[in-house]
């Protein structure tokens, strides 16, 4: 299975993921706005899923993948269960005794680290500490999911771990849903989404459980025991989930600056729910898929393959996030109205969102080459060089945030974020090629040049079709005109873009397909993948 072929696999489950990630916001966007019950939902959401990425994603994907893809070339299936039981127990200990620790401290964590901006208004306060008490468990279970995540992926079952998310979107749509329908209070509705959170986190957990015992690996619960094993791990993982979490980490510290604004945490997240799409399909899913298929070629002393990989992976994610991030400059106002205004979002609320957006379009293909090179240091088992690096990018983004937010409020933070998500970009890759894991490709150094000129003339094209547009893109045209207006600046970007960039050879299938592919596996004892 080509790596295009597993980029798409996890790249359309998330895009549904995404997709519905959409409706879910457009529904908030209509019962909730930009109001205190928002803000307060938001807030208290942003610190488990900050703690998700850290301890969970960041830190699976970057130490347990690797570690997992050993135990199974040099033990196969048994010495792999083995190692995962051994994680499994200690996991589930030491996250029960993090989730009493939070719960028992979450109104000095709203007031210091959440949201202390809050702190003036009694009722938004009490509400956002009930609201990331309930939700805070997610935690636990989305880190046990992360773990047998990583485990799938390394099974090259691809597919089941991708699609969990959609059930968190499904759930919470189905609270909107009752919320809306009921005609529930901002309050009820805002009580009826942190449930619904907690239930849906349970949910993927299940899920990821059936699909790891479909992969045909049962674990079970072993007393937590310090092995040689789980301390490798835990020395991988620290600095990993620091690495692993830094837009999380970025955005906590915008959330804290913008707590001080009223509606600004929310602006933060409906334009941070756009620009997830292009991140969350093309640059997780190379993530996810490039760690693992990276460290198994450099176990096999493959080293030719491994830059040939992470060369084409590079391509791949700048092929598709350059014009995504012209488009969210262009026409950033359109998006947002046709996704957004309507109930309780203003045409006010769209031009502050749409401004939001656009510099985080700006920022996007920085954001998405951090999940290309990340990879490059985790499969190598360097996990500190990242940290570093992240610990500098997220002291940028402090500085930036806190001189900005004055003068230009959320556009502010957003520039911070896209600042410091460049550097980490920049400071990585150079790293990589000074320490010889990343063989400079002169293909790819074209290509990219190439697939600069077709975004711009794709970008120039759009601004002048999206102002002959106006009339039916405008605040007070019918609903259907608008997105019917907006599916004809998508296409035809789409169209103008990918004609460019083959014509002029910024883009070949068919040498992506003949250099991206991997010779079959060798190995009789390690389950493939069916998804």
């Amino acid at each position: 299975m080509s790596l295009v072929k597993k980029f798409a696999t996890v790249g359309g489950a998330t895009l549904g993921s995404r997709v519905l990630g959409f409706a879910r916001e457009t529904l908030m966007a209509a019962a909730l706005g930009t109001g205190p019950m928002a803000d307060a939902f938001y807030a208290a959401f942003r610190f488990p899923n900050l703690f998700r990425r850290l301890f969970a994603e960041g830190a699976f994907n970057a130490a347990f993948v690797p570690l997992f893809a050993k135990e199974i070339e040099a033990g196969g299936i048994d010495g792999a269960k083995r190692f995962s039981e051994e994680v499994f127990g200690v996991l589930f200990t030491v996250l029960m005794m993090i989730t009493i620790a939070m719960e028992l401290a979450m109104p000095w964590l709203v007031a210091w680290i959440i949201a202390p901006g809050f702190v003036g208004e009694p009722e938004k306060f009490g509400v956002t500490v009930e609201l990331a008490a309930v939700m805070f468990p997610y935690l636990m279970c989305m880190s046990l999911t992360a773990m047998l995540s990583g485990m799938l992926n390394s099974l090259h079952h691809y597919f089941a771990a991708a699609i969990a998310p959609v059930f968190l979107n499904v759930v919470l749509i189905g609270a909107l849903g009752l919320a809306l329908w009921t005609g529930a209070s901002p309050l009820h509705t805002a009580w009826y989404l942190s449930w619904g959170v907690l239930a849906a986190g349970v949910l993927q957990m299940a899920v990821l459980y059936a699909g790891v015992r479909h992969a045909g690996m049962r674990i079970g619960f072993r007393r937590p025991r310090m092995t040689p094993n789980v301390k490798r791990l835990l020395w991988l993982a620290l600095p990993a989930a620091v690495t692993g979490g830094i837009t999380q980490i970025n955005q906590i510290i915008g959330q804290m600056i913008a707590s001080t604004k009223e509606g600004a945490i929310s602006v933060l997240q409906y334009a941070d729910r756009v620009y997830q799409l292009p991140l969350g399909v093309v640059g997780i899913a190379v993530g996810v898929v490039l760690l693992p298929e990276l460290a198994r070629a450099l176990k096999a002393g493959h080293e030719r393959e491994a830059g040939n990989l992470q060369n084409r992976s590079m391509e791949f994610v700048l092929f598709l996030t350059l014009p995504a991030a012209g488009a969210l400059w262009v026409i950033s106002d359109e998006i947002v109205r046709v996704l957004y205004e309507r109930g309780a979002f203003s045409p006010e609320t769209t031009s502050v969102v749409a401004g939001t957006l656009a510099i985080y379009g700006l920022g996007l293909p920085g954001f998405v080459m951090i999940k290309a090179l990340n990879p490059g240091f985790f499969a190598r088992e360097d996990t500190k060089t990242p940290m570093r690096i992240t610990m500098v990018s997220v002291a940028v983004n402090c500085v930036l945030a806190v001189s900005l937010f004055p003068f230009f409020y959320e556009r502010g933070i957003a520039t911070a974020e896209a600042a410091s998500g460049w550097l980490t970009a920049i400071v990585l890759f150079v790293t990589l090629v000074r320490r010889g894991h990343w063989p400079l490709d002169k293909a790819l150094a074209w290509r990219v040049v190439r697939l600069l000129i077709a975004t711009v003339v794709m970008a120039v094209s759009l601004h002048h079709l999206a102002d002959a547009m106006a009339d039916r893109l405008a605040p007070t045209a019918p609903l259907l005109d608008q997105v019917s207006a907006l599916g004809i600046l998508v296409a035809f970007a789409m169209t103008v873009y990918f004609g460019i960039a083959f014509l002029i050879g910024g883009a070949d299938l068919g040498m992506i397909r003949r250099n991206i592919r991997r010779p079959p596996a060798t190995r009789t004892d390690v389950p493939e993948g069916g998804e």
